[in-house]
């Protein structure tokens, strides 16, 4: 088989045609060289899904802050809360902390 039947062949005509060759250089640029490739853009896709989820958990903190926010208006539930959280108290007033055994973090015996 030499140069001359090569020639002949359909798919070796395909091939060698200028504007397939060119084509295949401009789609192999595309994909891997050029500053927007098809690489870049599954990257940037990634990425921007991922954004997606971190926008809608916090859009869900905050909805959950704004509910906080609007029970603490209440003197009463923010009294209870600042108890709660800050063990403020009252003046003549003591307060006691009671920890059971399993809350309290113990070295793991081996």
């Amino acid at each position: 088989m030499g140069l001359k039947d090569l020639r002949k062949k359909k798919w070796f005509k395909v091939f060698t045609n200028m504007y397939v060759l060119v084509l295949t250089v401009f789609v192999i640029w595309m994909i891997f060289f050029d500053t927007n490739s098809l690489l870049i853009h599954l990257e940037l896709r990634k990425e921007i899904k991922k954004l997606e989820k971190q926008q809608e958990f916090l859009k869900t903190e905050i909805a959950e802050d704004k509910k906080v926010l609007k029970k603490l208006s209440d003197p009463e539930e923010l009294e209870k809360f600042a108890r709660e959280h800050y063990y403020l108290k009252k003046k003549n007033e003591e307060i006691y902390l009671i920890e059971y055994e399993d809350s309290l973090k113990q070295p793991a015996k081996e």
